[in-house]
């Protein structure tokens, strides 16, 4: 029998200063109530924080130091971004916080999200135990993993992963080290890609779908193009673009326009990006946030 709405609970730590966004992140998981958000963080707590975000505040330091302990390693990165590498393992760090859910999943906060049971339905997530939102690779900025023993610790199956964790270098390893487990010879073409996949029992019990929720970066759009939409549009909690008519998307990633045009821009007034949160619908595009639908 389906569980007509599995518990899901993603799990993001995140230090240093929140983005100047992160009220219209927190506006998007509001908009998705039966979805939780655990995130730990010394940024302090925002304003306005949905009933479904749950804020552990924590130092930097701490937080290493509580990874050391459940992983058994000295866990001491220099940067918070080698965080990065230990996301497959977030699962098993936090066990503890994981009762009752029945999918865990990490991510990422430069997105914004749709609705996410609209993509992820009772029916999708009876059918698999891990769901990556790329077809050839575990999506770092969303993954969803059942919440079993076994998926809590498949993490363990990344060779030399205690080492590897421990490496102040940023390796990459939730979209690299760990897609490997599930993606065999990724680079065949599709048909052998498939026939070695039939012989993994880890890829047989995953769904590598492309969301295509990153435009602009190395994969080409639904069509096989490279004509990305050029705005994007949250409604209510719907997400749209101006190339793509009704369809929806359960989220966007807007990690190409960060790195790119927004970091020549100075940051929007904050209290102006914290009244746009309220507004019911707003639009993104290269030059940023805006009011409405533009």
């Amino acid at each position: 029998m389906i569980n007509p709405c599995p518990r899901i609970v993603f799990v993001i730590p995140y230090f240093g200063r929140w983005p100047f966004w992160m009220p219209l992140f927190l506006e998007s998981c509001r908009h998705n109530p039966d979805i939780d958000w655990l995130l730990f963080s010394d940024c302090g707590v925002p304003e306005n924080l949905p009933p479904n975000v749950t804020l552990e505040t924590t130092t930097f330091q701490a937080y290493c130091q509580l990874v050391s302990r459940r992983l058994d390693i000295e866990f001491r990165p220099t940067q918070a971004y080698k965080l990065c590498d230990i996301k497959p393992a977030l699962g098993y760090i936090h066990a503890d916080r994981l009762e009752g859910y029945d999918f865990w999943a990490f991510g990422d906060i430069d997105v914004v999200y749709g609705n996410l049971r609209q993509y992820f339905t009772a029916e999708r997530l009876a059918s698999r135990d891990l769901f990556s939102t790329h077809e050839r690779r575990v999506a770092g900025h969303l993954c969803l993993i059942r919440n079993t023993v076994a998926g809590r610790e498949v993490f363990k199956r990344i060779r030399n992963w205690q080492e590897r964790f421990i490496d102040d270098r940023h390796l990459a390893l939730d979209e690299g080290a760990f897609s490997r487990i599930f993606l065999w010879r990724k680079n065949f073409p599709d048909p052998l890609f498939n026939l070695v996949g039939k012989f993994n029992p880890w890829r047989r019990r995953s769904e590598f779908t492309e969301a295509f929720s990153t435009p602009g970066g190395c994969i080409k759009w639904h069509d096989g193009s490279q004509q990305f939409p050029l705005r994007w549009y949250w409604r209510n909690g719907g997400l749209t673009n101006d190339r793509d008519g009704d369809r929806t998307f359960p989220y966007f990633h807007f990690v190409c326009w960060k790195r790119n045009e927004w970091s020549a821009m100075p940051e929007p007034d904050p209290v102006w990006i914290r009244r746009l949160a309220t507004a019911p619908a707003w639009m993104i595009d290269a030059t940023g946030f805006h009011q409405g639908e533009l």
